[in-house]
């Protein structure tokens, strides 16, 4: 977390920089029901919800976010969704 980010539903609000470019899956639906992505000059990676892009966002390592993408694509998290 940067030095005087607000934290808001364990992460820091969006008061970082506001020039980063935030991508959403091709999956995503037209109602907006989707995360959104922005990597951040760090190298961390920054998630947040679609639908309020002015809300908190949540900053994980690429680390992280590689092995959540890792388990995902190998089915870990399938039993979720049935």
């Amino acid at each position: 977390m940067m030095d005087g980010e607000e934290l808001s539903y364990g992460g820091p609000r969006d008061t970082g920089p506001h020039d980063l470019v935030w991508q959403k899956s091709r999956r995503s639906n037209p109602s907006g029901n989707c995360v959104e992505m922005a990597a951040l000059p760090s190298g961390d990676i920054a998630v947040r919800n679609s639908r309020y892009p002015q809300g908190p966002i949540l900053v994980y390592t690429r680390a992280e976010v590689e092995a959540f993408v890792g388990g995902a694509k190998d089915g870990d998290f399938d039993h979720m969704l049935v």
